[in-house]
Parts: C-alpha cells; structure tokens; sequence
C-alpha cells in the first residue's frame, strides 16, 4: 500500500488559511490525515515563497503542494524542493520564468478588475462591496460578507513580483479551472493550464473561490493528484 503524501494547502490574496476549511474537512474524511495549511504574509513572492518552503522542510516525506489563485505562484516558486512530487492549481496562477500574476491578469482582465482598490500604506483591497461578486458570487451572502470583512490585502507591489524557476517545468501538475471566475479569466487559466502540459485539467462551473464553493470536486482532483504520485 503506498503511503498518502502529506498535503500543503497555500492560499492566495485577499485570504488566509482558513480558505481552505471545506477541502480540509473533506480531505480529513478521504483519510488524508496529514495536511498543512499555509499561514503567508503576502509581502512579496520571494517571502511567501520561502514560508511555504520552511513548512515543507518539516515534512519527512512527499509533499504534494496545492495552490489557490496567487498561491500558484508560490507553489510556482517554492515547488523546487525535493521532497515535492506535484502540484496542483485551483483556479491559480502558474507563471512561468519572468512572468509575474500582474503581467498574466493584464492580457485577459477579469470581470472584477476594476473593483480592486489601493491604500494608502500600499496595500491593495477587494472593495468590500464588491467582494460577493468579485470573489464568491456562488457562496451564500453570510459566507461573502465573512470573507469581505476578514480578507487579507497583500501588498500591491507583489502584483509585479516574477517567478524565477518554476517547478511545475519539473514536476508533474494538475489544474482546476473556474469557468465563472472573476478575479482570474477563465481563459488566462486554460491557458497556463495547456502551457504547463498538465496530467489532468478539469473545469467547474464555479467562481474564484472554487476551493469554498466546491470542496468536493476539488478534493477529488487533490485526491487524484496524490494517487498518481
């Protein structure tokens, strides 16, 4: 019987580790019992990144890396490790050298674009009346309303932040695209998704934050991702 890798859940902007509540509950009763989610600052990519290295460092063992929006690129960066065998993007950005997720939004702007909005210490918002249809129009408005009031601005300038070495040239990837997304173009997904040559790409009709909406279709990709490695 081979042995389940332990799964390192990161999360993306404008939210934290417990963005993942749902995909962890469920992937608790698939028996996956050895999870971690990631706690990062949203500072810069390089500072994100090597948090997310420091908890696969503690792993004795395989770890498969799955990333949500931003955190793609973080598993992008931080995925070079040895101990990584695959990654998994849910609706998430997987640059490749040089790129950065600014660069990538720019060619296909999402439908929520223009209700993101800057501070003045440098930190940039979902508007938080915007926030339901920006990031979660398929939640309930209780579920939104949490998620507007405790989001998690990164600083605008990792907008900009490039990948240097991505591992998923390296390691072997699967992708879940969100046809009704918002904060991320549906299209820009598919397309890192067929640039990146993934084992498996699977669509759901589901906004950005897919991982909340549709846990179970979601886990079962993760699940599938770490039967293969």
């Amino acid at each position: 019987m081979s042995v389940k890798p332990t799964i390192v859940l990161v999360h993306g902007f404008w939210g934290g580790a417990a963005h993942w509540a749902k995909v962890i509950v469920e992937l608790d009763r698939r028996g996956f019992t050895d999870l971690r989610a990631v706690e990062n600052p949203l500072t810069s990519l390089a500072e994100d990144a090597e948090r997310t290295r420091r908890m696969v460092r503690q792993v004795d063992g395989p770890v498969l890396l799955v990333g949500h929006s931003y955190g793609g690129a973080v598993i992008t960066e931080a995925g070079d490790l040895p101990n990584v065998v695959g990654l998994v993007y849910v609706a998430a950005f997987a640059p490749d050298a040089g790129e950065s997720p600014g660069a990538i939004t720019q060619e296909f702007p999402p439908a929520a674009f223009e209700n993101l909005a800057p501070d003045s210490d440098g930190y940039l918002w979902v508007k938080p009346e915007k926030f339901h249809e920006s990031f979660c129009q398929d939640l309930s408005a209780e579920e939104a309303l949490v998620m507007a009031v405790t989001q998690k601005a990164p600083l605008a300038s990792t907008f900009g932040d490039e990948v240097t070495a991505p591992a998923w040239r390296a390691k072997p990837s699967w992708y879940q695209v969100s046809t009704e997304d918002h904060m991320i173009h549906p299209d820009n997904q598919r397309r890192m998704a067929a640039r990146m040559g993934t084992r498996k790409t699977v669509e759901l009709r589901a906004g950005h934050a897919s991982l909340a909406s549709l846990p179970g279709p979601v886990a079962d990709l993760i699940e599938e991702a770490a039967s293969a490695v």
